[in-house]
């Protein structure tokens, strides 16, 4: 358990090296300017998705709680979406006309944390059964 813990916070922690890196040389090289902290959402992403997973292994071996995984899963999702708008309230909802690049970068760091995490949230429900 504490080795595939570990390999989530890696993973995670590379993906949050990897991703923010790139998508700041890119805007930089295109001279794009957000009027967010593009740091603070990858943080964002970066901790709700390893806390997900973390607990998500944690609670896979207590088998009442298993059964229900999946859609507590969906619950998470919710929740996610929900802190995710309350937290970036002002940099989302404030700007009247975002240019396409600037709504592109809040969807980026959203999609790369959720498709990593679905995959590894996958791969503890399948292992189990």
């Amino acid at each position: 358990m504490i080795k595939s813990i570990l390999i989530y916070s890696l993973v995670f922690f590379i993906l949050y090296a990897v991703g923010y890196n790139l998508h700041l040389i890119i805007l930089q090289k295109n001279e794009i300017y957000l009027p967010f902290s593009l740091q603070k959402i990858y943080l964002f992403h970066l901790g709700f998705s390893m806390l997900i997973c973390i607990n998500f292994r944690l609670f896979s071996s207590v088998d009442k709680i298993f059964q229900q995984l999946g859609f507590i899963y969906l619950a998470t999702l919710v929740l996610k979406i929900i802190l995710f708008t309350a937290i970036f309230y002002k940099s989302i909802f404030t700007e009247e006309n975002m240019a396409f690049s600037v709504r592109i970068s809040l969807l980026i760091p959203a999609i790369i944390f959720l498709l990593t995490e679905a995959f590894f949230i996958a791969r503890i429900l399948t292992k189990k059964q």
